[in-house]
């Protein structure tokens, strides 16, 4: 049977099976529908802990061995895309993805997609930390992170090293991340992330040379860098890189969106942050849309409203 304590995204929730049948549906019904199947089914035992905030769920995972497969066919009745960053704690796990593999040692990392196919799995009782986000709380091309899926960041080097401890931390304190500052540290999380990939990304455009990705990486960043220009739109990007808006366009069409979705996507998921930052709890609505170029306070809270079902003001103000 399962046992559930403090349920409720509020608090630290808590999963406890005592059998494999009960586990394969939490781990489902935790994360997304995914295939499950153990060597040790009859005397399997796991724990979850978990926490949700905001978009974000932040998920201890604590088991014996077995495997977790993502199928084509439970991604086709899927309609949720996300990203999973595993954090290993203990024991060892191995992850594949993209004809890529990566076994994880503790303070190891990696990252892996939703939308496309991925086997997890583990050899020995281990225990494991889960970041499941929607890909657009992550400041990163999703076209480019095809290219670091499945791939092991250790804990012990480069920016890993500075970046794993926090994460691990997480673990340990899930019982704080409460409220509108536990989003917070949950965003900066998130942001630690970013920087760890956009690293990676770097060093495999040096590496690659390719100057397509190179290209797609530069505009990115130069997107992000000034989201509070209103004026920001193709011309002023397609001449800040020496191109024709229509190569421009024709970029981002290649990654099935276009340069105004692009942007006006981007300055939406910083609006939707600042409103719930409580340091930033006394800014007018309107101060926080025109941070990020948004200058038409009624346009600004007719397409959030339409991007995330509520008024910013609503929002802002849910619990």
């Amino acid at each position: 049977m399962i046992a559930v304590a403090d349920a409720g995204s509020a608090t630290v929730q808590t999963v406890v099976a005592d059998s494999f049948q009960d586990w394969s549906r939490a781990i489902s019904e935790s994360f997304v529908p995914l295939m499950v199947r153990s060597n040790d089914a009859a005397t399997f035992h796991g724990t979850m802990r978990s926490r949700v905030l905001g978009d974000i769920s932040v998920i201890e995972v604590k088991a014996g061995r077995h495997t977790v497969v993502r199928t084509p066919a439970l991604i086709a009745k899927s309609t949720e895309r996300y990203f999973k960053l595993s954090i290993q704690l203990s024991g060892t796990g191995r992850l594949v993805q993209d004809e890529r593999e990566a076994v994880l040692s503790p303070g190891d990392l990696a990252i892996y997609d939703t939308s496309r196919p991925y086997e997890l799995s583990f050899d020995s009782e281990f225990r494991t930390l889960v970041l499941m986000f929607p890909y657009g709380l992550l400041d990163l091309p999703v076209e480019a992170m095809v290219q670091v899926t499945a791939m092991r960041i250790p804990g012990d080097q480069g920016l890993g090293e500075l970046i794993s401890p926090f994460l691990v931390r997480l673990a340990d304190n899930l019982e704080a991340l409460s409220g509108a500052n536990g989003l917070r540290l949950a965003h900066n999380a998130l942001d630690l992330v970013t920087t760890l990939f956009n690293g990676e990304l770097d060093q495999l455009v040096e590496a690659g040379r390719d100057p397509h990705l190179l290209l797609l990486s530069r505009i990115h960043d130069y997107i992000e860098s000034n989201l509070g220009d209103p004026e920001l739109g193709p011309g002023l990007i397609a001449a800040a890189h020496y191109i024709s808006t229509r190569h421009l366009h024709d970029l981002f069409q290649e990654i099935d969106t276009t340069v105004a979705a692009s942007i006006r996507q981007r300055r939406l998921e910083r609006c939707r942050r600042d409103l719930r930052d409580p340091v930033l709890a006394g800014r007018p609505v309107s101060a926080v849309a025109a941070r990020w170029g948004f200058t038409d306070a009624a346009h600004f809270s007719r397409i959030f409203r339409a991007a995330f079902g509520n008024s910013p003001t609503g929002y802002r103000n849910e619990s």
